[in-house]
């Protein structure tokens, strides 16, 4: 391949050994055909020079980067799902293909696949990723980037030509293998899974690790203020990601401990759903049958898998100096919840009172009206700058009623922000860019029914025009 001064190879994972990942191969598929590939962040981490035929070579086949892993590592971990503990989980359709630096910041980036054979942990499963699996990544991905939210990046989709059977689609359904990127695959059950085999000397391993290539600035050569700084640390970055979620409107649909990682970034999305209107009960997966998974309940989530995490810590440091710990979420939570609030209303923020009337105005609001949830946000984006948009918009009307009066209040205390860009022609028209499952759908249909893929890459320019608008998109070097 040719080599670019922005490509910065690391085998880092590798020196944790075998305790952690078992070497495995790819599986050899009778088909390799490209339908996407990221070249934003592939020019950021230096493989935008490749070409088709050689990108294929790396994420179809897997042939190793140059100086990178020589040989895929499927990672070992447990978790609690639907917190029922699982021993018997790990990298069962992929493994850790690739690691590399950012260019624009230096930090550690996985490759990792989903869709890319059987390992030792598929349990009996055919370690394959479907193509419409991988669509509906791709959308996730790129919305959420859009929309401000520390995510994983879905870096390269090929199309496989095998056959699949699943119980929920139409079958048999194509086959395809994703490869995604992101900052860590070390997970909340990587830890658990050592705490359920005893073996205290790999989570000792595992935490120096951590902090010492993700969490620098906490290390501390006292064991016990390493492993609560390093809580500390992980409730901060997935205390972010919850209140990012909570203002894009989004449900993961499968918090288990698993998909929860340590540099708090949301990945592996199976069945995730974008909100139509605010319900805290609107659950994404049709198997979440007690909605303990639902949009309300995130928060909450999220802080029962950290407290798995603080129980893997208490053989370095005291039940009480944890606890303590684990209640820094809730107010970091909150705090990243208003500071996400304000970012997406391109607003600044007049004062703590201020802009707590700002957040209970605003979701009573959208509780009582059932306003479009993403259209609200459009609309009010700089406040009362722009009182006509709200004249335009589908929904005006809403806007009219007495229930409005609180939040109109609320808002005209407010004043934009100056990199709310509120001139950008996105903010121009007259509704945003959503993501719905209905939409989803659309566009997988004519992709099934026909190869068509003219929607999908219509909604992905789409979503591009709406990064822009926030200041999402990733920087180039």
């Amino acid at each position: 391949m040719p080599i670019s001064p922005r490509y910065r190879p690391s085998r880092r994972h590798a020196e944790l050994g075998g305790d952690f990942y078992d070497v495995v191969s790819a599986a050899v598929f009778p088909q390799h055909v490209l339908r996407y590939r990221n070249q934003s962040w592939a020019r950021r981490v230096g493989l935008d020079t490749l070409s088709d035929e050689e990108w294929i070579e790396h994420f179809g086949r897997f042939k190793p980067l140059p100086e990178s892993l020589m040989q895929p590592l499927a990672l070992r971990y447990h978790g609690h799902q639907f917190r029922v503990y699982n021993p018997e989980l790990g990298d069962g359709r992929g493994f850790l293909f690739a690691q590399l630096a950012d260019f624009e910041d230096g930090r550690l980036l996985d490759l990792g696949t989903k869709g890319s054979g059987q390992t030792p942990w598929s349990r009996r499963a055919d370690g394959r990723l479907t193509l419409k699996g991988g669509v509906r990544e791709i959308l996730a991905t790129s919305m959420l980037e859009a929309l401000g939210v520390e995510t994983s990046k879905s870096f390269s989709l090929i199309e496989t030509g095998e056959a699949l059977y699943r119980g929920d689609e139409p079958s048999p359904t194509r086959s395809s293998v994703l490869v995604r990127l992101s900052h860590s695959h070390i997970r909340i059950g990587t830890f658990q899974r050592f705490l359920f085999l005893r073996e205290p000397a790999n989570i000792a391993r595992l935490l120096d690790y951590s902090v010492q290539t993700y969490m620098p600035e906490v290390w501390n050569d006292s064991v016990e203020q390493r492993a609560t700084g390093f809580l500390a640390e992980v409730c901060r970055r997935v205390a972010r990601m919850g209140a990012q979620w909570m203002i894009a409107g989004f449900v993961h649909g499968v918090l288990n401990t698993d998909n929860i990682n340590i540099t708090g970034e949301s990945f592996d999305y199976g069945p995730w759903r974008f909100l139509p209107f605010y319900d805290p009960a609107f659950t994404a997966a049709y198997f979440d049958e007690t909605g303990l998974y639902a949009y309300g309940r995130q928060p909450d989530t999220l802080l029962w898998n950290l407290t798995r995490l603080a129980e893997c810590l208490l053989d370095f440091a005291s039940q009480p100096a944890l606890e303590a710990t684990l209640a820094t979420f809730e107010p970091t939570l909150q705090k990243a919840f208003i500071e996400t609030l304000l970012w997406r209303l391109g607003v600044s923020s007049p004062g703590p009172q201020e802009d707590a009337r700002l957040a209970r105005a605003l979701w009573r609001f959208l509780h009582e009206s059932r306003a479009p949830f993403e259209q609200t946000f459009f609309d009010l984006r700089g406040g009362l700058a722009d009182p006509q948009r709200l004249e335009r918009s589908p929904s005006r009307a809403l806007y009219q009623g007495d229930h409005f009066d609180e939040l109109q209040a609320a808002l005209e205390a407010l004043s934009p922000s100056a990199t709310a860009n509120l001139d950008h022609p996105y903010f121009r028209g007259t509704t945003p860019c959503t993501m719905l499952i209905d939409e989803v759908e659309a566009i997988w249909a004519p992709i099934a029914e026909d190869d068509d893929w003219s929607k999908f890459d219509t909604k992905l320019a789409a979503i591009e025009m709406m990064a822009e608008a926030y200041g999402t998109t990733p920087r180039m070097p």
